[in-house]
């Protein structure tokens, strides 16, 4: 059991690798860049939306993302660790107090917002003030 384990760490790291995975959980505004293949030629494509779901399974993690779309919900399974990620950064930090919002399908308008954590958000903006100043 051990010997997966390791195994599953390697190829992480080596999937990680030249990435910067930011910490971010379910009520994020994320920005996912991701590959995207037409044809011959590879451009990035940006999908932003509420994070809805974290799946943390090692190699098998995933997140979900739900943005409305012309009027219309649409969600996203992306893997946290697939190449075809190319960047995910973080928009807006939300205050939930769930680790699943699926209760966000149901709702429509201004009550589907989440409310911005403003002490996170402090914290973030004085640590990357701190990251620059080095």
């Amino acid at each position: 059991m051990n010997i997966l384990k390791n195994l599953e760490k390697e190829q992480m790291e080596k999937l990680t690798q030249g990435k910067n995975l930011p910490d971010f959980k379910a009520g994020d505004t994320l920005r996912v860049h991701t590959k995207v293949k037409e044809g011959d030629r590879e451009r990035i494509q940006i999908y932003e939306g509420v994070c809805i779901a974290r799946k943390n399974d090692g190699l098998n993690s995933s997140f979900t993302v739900r943005k409305i779309s012309f009027g219309e919900g649409v969600e996203r399974v992306f893997p946290l660790y697939s190449p075809n990620v190319a960047k995910i950064e973080v928009a807006r930090i939300g205050k939930v107090r769930r680790a699943k919002l699926y209760f966000l399908r149901a709702l429509r308008g201004k009550s589907a917002r989440i409310a911005d954590d403003l002490t996170a958000t402090s914290k973030a903006a004085a640590e990357k003030a701190k990251a620059e100043k080095e």
